[in-house]
This record gives C-alpha cells, structure tokens and sequence, in this order.
C-alpha cells in the first residue's frame, strides 16, 4: 500500500494518493513526541537516568531490544544519566528507540495525544511506546496516515526549534535522497521490515517551500537503513525526485484552487 501527499506549506494538499489510509506509524510518531517535550516547556538540560525499562499501557513493564535500534550512543550511557535535550536530539537525529521511550516517559502520552489533537489527525495516533509489545497485542496501535503526517508538520509552524532539528536528521536515503544535494528539508522517516515512511518540509531556494509524506506498506521495505538494500527507501527517493521537478508548479496549483 502506498499514500502520498503533497501541500505547499501553509496550504491544502493539492494531490493525494491514498492519504487517508492508515499505516503502521514506525518512527514517523516521534515527531509527536518532540513537539509534546517542546510545548510543555520541558528543561533539556535535565539530567535523565538512562534505563531500559518503561511502563507498558497494557500494565507491568517492557524494555527495548538494542538490536532493533539505529543508534547505539544513548545505549552507552545506560545506567548514567543523559542532558534530556541530549536523547531528544538523538530520538530524531538518529531514531534512537531508547531515547524515544526516555522522551515519551518525560512527556507524557497524554501530551502526545494532545499534539495530534492539536495537528487536527482524523486517523493517527502514538498510545503507546515503541517496542511495547504488550500493549500492541491489547489494541494500542501507533498508525498514522500521510494527511495527518502532513497535517502534523503544518502544525510546527512557529516552532522553528523543532523544524531546525528534523533538519538534522541522518537518514538521508529517501526522501532527502530525491532531492538535489544541499537543499534544506526538515523530516523525520521510519522504517522496519515492511513498512517505509517519511514526511518532510523541503524548502528550495527558488520557490515556496512545500511538505511530501510517503507512506509504503508492503514487500518492498527489507526494513535497512540504507538505501541500498531497502528498495522501498529508493521507492520514496524516485517519488520525492518527481515531486521536486514540479515544485513551481504546486504552489501555483493551490494559488488556482483558492481562487
């Protein structure tokens, strides 16, 4: 299943393909989780004890499995404590799964809800923590679709703190990687195997900037982090290259669709 939206920024989306369509939200959901700590005034130099260990929705306690996590620099601080500015630059920068529990165990899941209430999704939600199982099996499901993840980028509007460090984002093999190099784009993916999104906000130097969300469920998504081996992650690349040759057009479309 593929979905895919394009929106100038600040505008409605002047093309979709299945943008309403939910899909399992992989590590699109820890933007939620970032402009949650943000919005709550959270103090990033806050020492945070890194542990592996949270609280399921589901009752008792789950833990994350380092071999299904990008970035091994918060794992080396277990059992230390870590600046909570620290992990949630790591949560997004590297998509560290540890750092996200450690970031959502400081925000709040009702805080996270109200950043998706706040974007206005109709269809996506984060309940529950990332490798939380249990709650998972109990119908806790973090989906989104590509409306709301575009709807949820619309939403950092005035928060340039945030949109800043999604620009720092490592992942640069889809749709960074269909964009000529050195063009800004503010993004956040998620993958594993069978499942590939990303969303960004590209900003061209030669036209208003405009926001692309990918969504790809299916056999093509091995679930790696480079491009090479993830067909899928290429998939998002081509898509992103053809949205970007019609850039000018697209802020012209919405400027005819508004009268």
């Amino acid at each position: 299943m593929l979905s895919v939206v394009v929106a100038p920024w600040g505008r409605e989306p002047v093309y979709e393909r299945g943008g309403d369509e939910p899909h399992d939200a992989a590590s699109t959901m820890k933007v939620a989780v970032l402009a949650a700590l943000h919005r709550g005034g959270a103090d990033l130099g806050e020492p945070v004890p890194v542990v592996n260990a949270f609280a399921s929705r589901a009752g008792g306690e789950f833990a994350n499995d380092p071999d299904w996590d990008s970035d091994p620099v918060p794992w080396s601080l277990l059992g230390r404590t870590a600046p909570l500015g620290l992990l949630a630059e790591r949560m997004i920068t590297h998509s560290s799964n540890l750092a996200t529990n450690l970031c959502l165990a400081r925000a709040g899941h009702e805080a996270v809800a109200e950043v998706w209430r706040r974007a206005g999704a109709t269809r996506s939600a984060s309940p529950r923590g990332i490798e939380d199982h249990r709650a998972r099996d109990a119908g806790h499901q973090n989906r989104v679709t590509a409306r709301d993840l575009v709807r949820l980028l619309q939403s950092l509007d005035g928060e340039p703190e945030v949109l800043a460090l999604l620009e720092r984002n490592a992942f640069r093999v889809d749709l960074a990687a269909g964009l000529p190099p050195g063009t800004r784009v503010a993004f956040k993916n998620g993958w594993f195997p069978g499942v590939r999104h990303c969303v960004g906000l590209v900003r061209p130097d030669d036209c208003p900037p405009y926001l692309l969300a990918v969504c790809y469920t299916g056999p093509l998504a091995s679930g790696a982090d480079e491009a090479a081996a993830d067909p899928a992650a290429r998939l998002v690349a081509r898509i992103s290259a053809a949205v970007w040759a019609r850039r000018h057009a697209i802020t012209r479309t919405a400027a005819g669709a508004g009268g």
